[in-house]
């Protein structure tokens, strides 16, 4: 069995404001990721486009996500920041892996159903086709680990699914240009900690979104220290005091995604929390949270404004990082070229 470079994968799409949601079950978790795996990180623009995106705000989005990985402690000399768009071989790969997917593959992915919803003729072949391209951001890397969350591990079986397809259709090829029994691996999902689904603050049934209405449903990471204690002062919660251990809070999810920020915010768990602040009414658990996710938040969108206030600097880190990333996958553009069969230039 072929052996690979341990590598991760992850990527953030520029759509809406960033929030404590994508924070605590993405970003937190890729500064982590930083300090024992080789990670390239992508915001991920040609995603965003398979629903119309206003191209002003779009350019501002792909900078705000770079900032907010810069501000949250990514560093982008020892590990690759880029954008999507600027690596071709990302879309490349994606129509030859358009034609190693079955239809039937892609007709099974529950995202696609849920984002077009009942006018499925009216979505377009882009977000139908979005799996094939998500399997060919990982694979141009071969990466061997992705960072998933509830919503993406069945595009993540397909991008397993696409490998060994490859791997088994081209196999004699693969052999013949010197690349072993494999060349995709089949990537592994690194699992979410705890708090990776945050819901809203507004309604505990209902994950943390930015399409939400309500400004109040969610800390956005640009908001400064007063806007985030109001909210979470504002935050829903029942009139129960909070229970002693986690069992406690089975059907109070107000509750539940408090504690589960707190725990998240502070690197402990709900048992840690509930041993601190079980009995304690939501008043006083509110303004212990408030220190916290200041401490902790204000920061990041205090540096995050100041990145903004400098996009060369911003397209500058983009378009070293696009450089270094383009650098490994057109070594396995290339590479898929010779194994398919196709002629180019030498």
């Amino acid at each position: 069995m072929a052996q690979f470079k341990e590598r991760v994968f992850s990527g953030v799409q520029p759509t809406g404001n960033l929030h404590l949601g994508n924070y605590l079950g993405a970003i937190k978790r890729f500064v982590t990721m930083q300090e024992t795996h080789d990670c390239i990180y992508c915001v991920v623009d040609m995603h965003a486009i398979t629903v119309w995106q206003d191209p002003k705000e779009l350019t501002r989005q792909i900078r705000e996500v770079t900032a907010a990985f810069l501000a949250a402690g990514i560093d982008p000399k020892k590990h690759i920041v880029f954008n999507q768009s600027q690596v071709a071989q990302h879309a490349e790969l994606a129509w030859v892996f358009n034609c190693i997917a079955r239809m039937g593959w892609a007709n099974r992915m529950t995202q696609f159903k849920e984002k077009a919803g009942k006018d499925r003729e009216n979505a377009s072949v882009g977000l139908f086709a979005y799996p094939m391209l998500m399997a060919s951001d990982i694979l141009v890397y071969r990466a061997t680990h992705v960072p998933v969350g509830e919503d993406q591990k069945q595009h993540l079986e397909l991008t397993r699914d696409i490998a060994q397809k490859f791997n088994n259709d081209f196999a004699e090829s693969i052999a013949e240009n010197g690349f072993g029994d494999v060349f995709f691996p089949l990537t592994e999902p690194l699992i979410a900690g705890p708090a990776t689904r945050v819901m809203s603050l507004r309604d505990g049934s209902k994950k943390m979104s930015k399409s939400d209405p309500s400004d109040y449903s969610r800390i956005n990471l640009t908001d400064d220290a007063d806007t985030i204690a109001q909210k979470i002062r504002k935050a829903k919660t029942d009139p129960e005091p909070l229970p002693g251990e986690p069992d406690g809070l089975k059907e109070r999810p107000e509750a539940d995604n408090l504690v589960a920020i707190y725990a998240a915010l502070t690197d402990s768990t709900p048992e840690d929390v509930l041993r601190q602040h079980g009995g304690s009414q939501f008043s006083g658990f509110k303004a212990s949270l408030v220190d916290v996710a200041v401490a902790k938040l204000a920061p990041i969108a205090d540096e995050m404004r100041r990145l903004m206030a400098d996009p060369g600097h911003i397209d500058a880190v983009l378009a070293d990082g696009s450089d270094r990333a383009r650098a490994i996958a057109s070594e396995t553009m290339d590479a898929v070229k010779d194994i398919v069969g196709f002629v180019r230039a030498r």
